[in-house]
């Protein structure tokens, strides 16, 4: 089907970017140009003739222009159809104009929000009148474009530029976009209110998002996969730049950002190394390189080809430590120019720069598809302290077990269940993870700190003098026993099972001290 011709558009949007040019092309075709307010000042300045929608539709701006589309003269111009001749002498009849074409992006509504503005400026910043001409455009695309995103402009006007028109096909896409805007649009302002209203899940859900990436396919390679961003600009995966290295995969992605969400639990310099969205070496210390070499330590063959997240700037000698080792991805707040420079010389690595951490007691929300539909959770943003922590044995521990204790509870949050972390001096001596019993967990993390031992040249198993976390309570005291048996000293745990005594009973037998957190952080 040929082009239609662009004989009138209406252009209104808050972001310019490509409007000017986009507006020249138009204008090259014949078309006239309506439009109003920073739009059409903008269009003049940059010598473009506009003429205000208010002397299109004769019809001024009211309530200090919340209404100023909401008009016949608009929507009857967008909706009619060229094909049905009742509806070609309706609009002449009562003097409307066709509208060929729509440009709008909406009021900054989520960015509002995200800024933290009030509640006043949030429902200011609710688009009324952009929603409804898009889906008015979208909905009669047989004869009308609607474009919602600054990048259409360019394919878009390349398109009239050379053809005259638009295609049905193009006016199709644009169309699908437009409802998956406003959708989006519609589910973060649902999603707002719902946040005023603490309804923590409201009788209906919707997930706006944004894609930023289509990745080369999922988790193996006859997935297929996107990377969507949910517009609230947390610091994180989602806000990172990559300096350099390889595209990005879904598994890189969901790796970094299980680094880079367990590195932000510390407030001392740390380094996590994650494998298969497990941590496999994490260590707090004065230091990023005393950080890494702790980290490494812990599991030296599982760090190879890992993730690795810090929690400050990368220098020079943290890069030449980590450029050491084969890695797949490094995320951090920053990088100095000489760190740069020598993760350049590993042109595959990928770097991610994100400039800033996680707020790990942030709210959020998590999901996860099931048949059928999903489920939704508050985002696991618990943490422990002294304060809130219940020795429960004859010994107390120590001062350094105390602190080592809340280390290990806090890496144990970010290690898929059943887990196990054994730790000692702020780092990790052996990790066991997502296995179907507890007493499993604990015999592989004690097996990893032995062979770790043996890769340091050390007679001694890492964990012996350690400390232990476990994720959930011990329903049995064996696998305590097993902690005891590979040389743990005390143990951190939520307790609340049937037989928490028995335990208690085990620990104070092998004379470990004991504290219980009353938090339990399962991750699955």
């Amino acid at each position: 089907m040929a082009s239609l011709p662009i004989r009138r558009a209406l252009l209104s949007v808050s972001d310019k970017t490509g409007l000017v040019e986009f507006a020249r092309t138009l204008a090259a075709q014949g078309a006239e140009i309506l439009s109003t307010g920073g739009t059409a000042k903008a269009l003049r300045e940059a010598g473009i003739a506009v003429k205000e929608l208010s002397d299109h539709t004769g019809f001024p701006e009211i309530l200090d222009g919340r209404v100023k589309t909401l008009v016949p003269g608009v929507h009857g111009g967008l909706l009619f159809r060229r094909d049905v001749p009742e509806h070609v002498a309706q609009v002449e009849r009562h003097g409307i104009a066709p509208i060929d074409l729509v440009l709008v992006n909406l009021y900054p509504f989520e960015a509002t929000v995200a800024r933290g503005a009030s509640y006043e400026d949030c429902v200011e910043n609710i688009d009324i009148g952009g929603p409804a001409m898009i889906r008015s455009a979208a909905k009669n695309h047989a004869h009308v474009a609607v474009l919602t995103e600054p990048e259409q402009l360019v394919t878009v006007g390349q398109e009239i530029a050379e053809t005259g028109g638009t295609s049905l096909e193009t006016r199709r896409t644009l169309a699908a976009a437009a409802y998956a805007r406003t959708a989006a649009y519609d589910a973060a302002i649902s999603r707002w209110f719902a946040g005023q209203l603490e309804q923590d899940f409201p009788p209906r859900l919707s997930i706006p998002g944004m894609l930023k990436q289509t990745l080369r396919y999922g988790e193996n390679p006859h997935q297929k996969a996107a990377f969507y961003v949910d517009g609230t600009h947390r610091p994180g995966i989602a806000t990172a730049e990559q300096v350099q290295g390889k595209e990005l995969s879904y598994n890189n992605l969901n790796d970094t950002d299980a680094a880079f969400e367990a590195v932000a639990e510390f407030e001392e310099p740390a380094i996590v190394i994650v494998k298969h969205a497990n941590p496999c070496g994490v260590a707090v210390a004065g230091d990023l390189n005393a950080a890494w070499d702790a980290a490494l330590r812990c599991d030296p063959v599982s760090a190879f080809g890992g993730i690795i997240a810090a929690n400050r700037p990368l220098t020079a000698e943290a890069a030449e430590r980590i450029t050491a080792l084969f890695t797949e991805v490094v995320i951090a707040p920053d990088a100095d120019d000489a760190a740069r420079a020598i993760f350049a010389r590993k042109k595959n690595l990928r770097l991610l720069l994100t400039g800033g951490l996680p707020d790990v007691s942030a709210p959020g929300m998590v999901f996860r598809s099931v048949g059928g539909g999903f489920l939704a959770q508050g985002r696991d943003n618990g943490r422990v302290a002294a304060a809130g922590l219940k020795v429960v044995t004859k010994r107390q521990p120590t001062a350094q077990e105390m602190q080592d204790l809340i280390f290990a509870f806090r890496v144990c949050k970010h290690v898929k269940s059943n887990a196990i972390v054994y730790a000692k001096g702020g780092a990790t001596v052996g990790i066991g993870a997502g296995q179907m019993s507890r007493v499993d967990s604990a015999r592989i993390a004690a097996w990893k700190s032995a062979e770790a031992a043996k890769a340091a040249g050390l007679d001694t198993p890492l964990a012996q003098g350690s400390v232990v976390a476990s994720d959930a309570f011990f329903p049995f005291a064996d696998g305590l026993q097993a902690a005891a048996a590979a040389g743990a000293t005390a143990v951190i745990q939520p307790g609340g099972s049937m037989r928490d005594n028995e335990v208690i009973a085990a620990a104070d037998e092998a004379g470990l001290a004991m504290v219980l957190t009353g938090m339990r952080h399962f991750r699955h």
